[in-house]
């Protein structure tokens, strides 16, 4: 048999229309990119959709990531974008996707904002999170240098620092348990009343962690570093950061939920083996599916997303070139 040039096996033809897409992935974090590259190295035609909102966009650096620790998300997505451009067949392009519907012949269409439609044969949501920042006066000019909701990504650069950590009613205690890894100068903060369990009571005290149900009516500092929390009977708590627990909202709305995607109890994305949605050619990976939500992990999801979905496709077309022969015989 001749052999065929890698060009010439790639020009083979499509199961999908010329203008489509072998898959559209929706997010351009980490984990997107990471999928991008992968399919990339696969001569997959690919298009990822970015919205240019990314959870840690106000983080100064990111920690976890091996050989990357310390870096800016900013610096990352420079360069894996800068390492994207190597592969013709991925096109990256900034816009919000608002909608998206599978096909009758088990494809996918994704609407973006400014009214363009995209077609493709696979769709792997990207997306993220979005975490509500507490309603706090003064918030904005610390989140993402001395204030954080992440104490695996930002809780080492406070080690035995003074520590606040805040949530509304009862639903700090899980998260000051876990920062007393880091310090044991904690102030928990209820920002209002608060009835504990007398084990969680019980708990405080051995620890020796304070505890503040006065409404939280102030941060301040200077040049984004956390000097003071002030509440509501005028006290002032002297803190060097704040780390704060609360709602998380996926990033692509209700997108899953119209995609016909099976949610978990704690509103993610249900996924099974190989980043896999109940739906069939939807796959997700990234904050929006796990809990544990590092960069890192994030990424890796991407590669294993990537890599599922590329031997779904080879196996479609293998079962397609199947068809075509046992017809023409």
């Amino acid at each position: 048999m001749k052999n065929l040039a890698p060009q010439t096996l790639y020009t083979f033809p499509r199961l999908t229309d010329p203008d489509a897409f072998d898959v559209i992935i929706i997010g351009g974090g980490p984990a997107g990119m990471s999928a991008a590259l992968i399919l990339g190295r696969c001569r997959r035609k690919v298009l990822m959709v970015d919205s240019g909102k990314p959870r840690n966009g106000r983080s100064k650096s990111m920690h976890g990531y091996l050989t990357r620790d310390g870096m800016s998300p900013a610096d990352l997505k420079e360069i894996a974008r800068k390492e994207l451009t190597a592969y013709p067949t991925v096109t990256s392009i900034d816009g919000l996707v608002v909608d998206g519907f599978c096909t009758d012949d088990n494809r996918f269409v994704v609407l973006l904002e400014d009214g363009s439609r995209y077609l493709a044969r696979k769709l792997l949501v990207a997306t993220g999170v979005v975490d509500e920042i507490p309603d706090i006066p003064g918030i904005d000019d610390f989140y993402g240098t001395s204030v954080h909701h992440c104490p695996i990504c930002d809780g080492y650069e406070w080690r035995d620092k003074r520590i606040a950590v805040y949530g509304k009613n009862c639903s700090g205690f899980g998260l000051v348990q876990e920062m007393t890894a880091w310090t044991r100068d904690l102030i928990l903060l209820t920002d209002g009343k608060c009835d504990f369990a007398e084990s969680q009571i019980a708990y405080l005290e051995k620890m020796r962690i304070s505890v503040k149900q006065e409404c939280v009516t102030a941060l301040e500092g200077e040049n984004g570093k956390l000097e003071r929390v002030v509440l509501s009977d005028g006290t002032h708590l002297e803190r060097d950061a704040l780390f704060f627990c609360g709602p998380q909202k996926l990033h692509c709305g209700e997108l899953p939920l119209k995609l016909g995607c099976r949610m978990t109890e704690q509103d993610c994305i249900w996924v099974g083996a190989h980043e896999m949605t109940n739906i069939e050619g939807v796959y997700c990976c990234g904050d929006a599916s796990h809990n544990a939500q590092l960069v890192i992990v994030a990424a890796a999801e991407g590669a294993v997303a990537a890599v599922a979905i590329n031997k779904t496709l080879t196996l479609e077309y293998k079962t397609a070139m199947q068809e075509l022969h046992d017809v023409s015989k």
